[in-house]
């Protein structure tokens, strides 16, 4: 045997590599440049290629052999259904060499949920994709980027993360792509998951503490291999004194399914129902969503679901249910195998 000397590995046996990782740009604020350092919101977005922000952080060479190569440079609100179809088809080919161990994405925080949820139900690898941003551009006094991205190395270096799919690291949390979601406009601890984080890193090292309990990447239904069109899913947000006028615009629109954001546990007005009864008559999908952030729509409770031929979207906020619906409709059609996605991912 060989002799363990602190620091140095093992006398006499052959040190493991450091893992390899491939960094994506894509722009948002953690490529962005504010005119003083007090700019914390007030900046111009996606100025600073990839390549830009790793020379400012020589420590992640001690993590991992990095690569960094620029797929866009846009804030995430820009982002579409191009964008997700052309970041997942690259994540995934990169996923397939033997010296790629992990990939960081560096993205904009606007849709950073939605993004990873895409990343999450589509790739097919065990391997961590971890989707990394900031609040802060790297100009301003006490920016969370550098630290957030060298975090999101260490994970996606990380054996320790392998098998849990998309996850999305801020504010020395790890969270699953499935829960996380962007509460707040400007503050660094922007990111919650309504079961808590997955884990933290501490000290330069991820520790984790729960699993997702969902089924994603290598047990899901889709592969970004085999998507080539998404098909376009509205929400509508509802309001008190709501009427029917922005339902039927949104029917109107060509859209396959309609994601109603809703208040409370999905209620909907009087003067909505007729609206989305005739969604269903013109074959386009009626999902019962919740405005509040949190907790169940429950099937068949605020709305005779089975009657009107409705869906629910379960525990899952409308923006990321947009995403999920979007995925369903690329195969079968029936509303019993649509309901059974939500309850199942």
């Amino acid at each position: 045997m060989g002799i363990l000397v602190p620091g140095a590995g093992v006398i006499g046996l052959t040190a493991r590599p450091k893992a390899g990782v491939v960094l994506i740009g894509t722009g948002g604020t953690i490529a962005g440049r504010g005119a003083s350092p007090v700019n914390t919101s007030a900046y111009d977005c996606s100025v600073l290629s990839i390549d830009d922000i790793l020379a400012d952080l020589p420590a992640a060479a001690s993590i991992a052999d990095i690569s960094a190569e620029q797929l866009f440079q846009s804030g995430s609100e820009n982002f579409g259904s191009a964008q997700l179809l052309q970041l997942g088809k690259r994540i995934s080919s990169l996923l397939k060499r033997d010296d790629v161990d992990g990939v960081v994405v560096t993205h904009g925080t606007d849709t950073i949920d939605e993004t990873a949820y895409f990343l999450h139900l589509t790739l097919k690898s065990a391997k961590p994709v971890v989707v990394v941003g900031a609040m802060r551009p790297p100009s301003a006094l006490s920016s969370d980027g550098p630290l957030n991205l060298y975090n999101a190395i260490v994970v996606a270096a990380s054996p320790l993360a392998h098998g849990k799919g998309t996850l999305v690291v801020a504010n020395d949390e790890i969270h699953t792509a499935r829960d996380v979601v962007k509460t707040s406009t400007f503050k660094q601890e922007a990111f919650r998951s309504p079961y808590g984080p997955l884990g933290y890193i501490v000290e330069g090292k991820p520790v984790f503490y729960r699993l997702p309990a969902r089924p994603h990447t290598v047990e899901s239904e889709w592969s970004i291999d085999e998507i080539d069109v998404l098909p376009e899913i509205g929400i509508v947000y509802a309001h008190g004194g709501m009427n029917d006028s922005m339902v039927r615009a949104m029917l109107d629109s060509g859209v396959k399914a309609l994601i109603y954001a809703a208040t409370g546990n999905g209620n909907v007005a009087t003067s909505v129902v007729a609206s989305l009864v005739d969604a269903r008559a013109r074959g386009i999908h009626v999902v019962r969503g919740s405005r509040t952030g949190g907790g169940m729509v429950i099937r068949n409770a605020a709305q005779p679901d089975d009657h009107y031929d409705w869906l629910v979207t379960d525990d899952q906020v409308p923006h990321k249910a947009r995403i999920l619906m979007m995925l369903a409709l690329t195969g079968e059609h029936n509303a019993r195998t649509l309901q059974n996605a939500f309850l199942t991912y």
